[in-house]
């Protein structure tokens, strides 16, 4: 236990279904989500999300902080499944106008991360999305965080035990 998993992929490319399936092999399984219900259609996909999962399953809304919210899980939690970094990328990137650095606090923050969930116990599986394969975007925030996000997958799975890339529902494993 305590192991540290990557599942990567796009949008609707079922990373989410792979780290789920995977993490329901667990007994006492917790899900951290970082989306927030910003509009209708986000809104929307959180509720299918809930759906989608486990009653029995703890559920933390961590939108920021969630090395720190990983102190309200269970005793006993043998899986967590944090849904998605990109999503948390982005919160962090948004919530902080007065942090000039943002790549290097970001990068901080997936770091301290990264060492609550090694001291866990519990087998960790973290989604997020390949935002770098297409086209590049036409703003500064865009770019801005499109770059971060790979900067913090590349340190994810720089300290991950597995990686995998999910592509039209089919999980390959990279590491």
């Amino acid at each position: 236990m305590g192991r540290i998993t990557l599942v990567l992929g796009g949008a609707r490319s079922g990373k989410s279904r792979f780290a789920q399936e995977k993490a329901a092999t667990y007994g006492r399984v917790a899900y951290v989500a970082t989306a927030q219900a910003g509009d209708e259609e986000m809104a929307a996909r959180i509720k299918l999300h809930r759906k989608q999962r486990p009653a029995e399953w703890q559920t933390l809304e961590s939108p920021l902080a969630v090395h720190e919210n990983l102190d309200r899980l269970r005793q006993g939690t043998t899986a967590v499944v944090i849904d998605c970094l990109t999503l948390y990328v982005s919160n962090m990137l948004l919530s902080h106008p007065e942090i000039a650095n943002k790549e290097k606090f970001i990068v901080a923050e997936t770091e301290a991360l990264l060492q609550k969930c090694k001291s866990l116990g519990a087998d960790v599986f973290i989604v997020s999305n390949e935002v770098g394969w297409g086209i590049v975007p036409d703003n500064e925030l865009a770019r801005q965080f499109r770059d971060i996000a790979g900067r913090v997958n590349q340190l994810v799975a720089s300290q991950a035990d597995e990686v995998y890339l999910v592509v039209a529902g089919i999980a390959q494993r990279l590491k």
